[in-house]
């Protein structure tokens, strides 16, 4: 009885092992994506003492900034969700209750990335043609 209780809880926290490395590798994998636009711009211009930044910024580059980080952050929600769907297609061992369920996960992100793609299309759209039309300097 012992042994067996033993080996049932052995599975559980095989199970338990798994799911948390797998969620730690993709906390880290996402911690990364945010933090390399970070590293890569590292080598960039160094602000002054006295420099600040304020004052600088222009409410159309606002207002452009605010929505390529709206985006952006979108964007990879869409591929977490594309992702976590492939690992349940993977995981699901032929059921099809699992499998379907991975399917329209993937299929809903593929959605969300095209939306998101449209979404930046059309914003810049609109940004080049207001700077047509007014003659003004948007965004950078």
């Amino acid at each position: 009885m012992d042994r067996l209780r033993t080996e049932k809880g052995g599975e559980n926290m095989k199970k338990l092992t798994t799911k948390k490395l797998f969620v730690g590798t993709m906390t880290l994998g996402v911690l990364g994506l945010l933090a390399l636009p970070t590293i890569a711009g590292a080598a960039g211009d160094i602000p002054q003492m006295g420099d600040l930044g304020l004052g600088t910024t222009t409410l159309s580059d606002l207002i452009k900034s605010i929505i390529q980080v709206i985006l952006g952050f979108l964007g990879v929600i869409a591929v977490l969700i594309i992702l976590w769907g492939g690992f349940i297609w993977m995981t699901a061992s032929g059921e099809p209750d699992k499998v379907d369920k991975a399917k329209k996960m993937i299929y809903s992100g593929i959605i969300g990335l095209v939306i998101i793609f449209a979404s930046y299309a059309i914003a810049s759209f609109v940004f080049s043609q207001l700077q047509r039309i007014t003659g003004a300097q948007i965004g950078g």
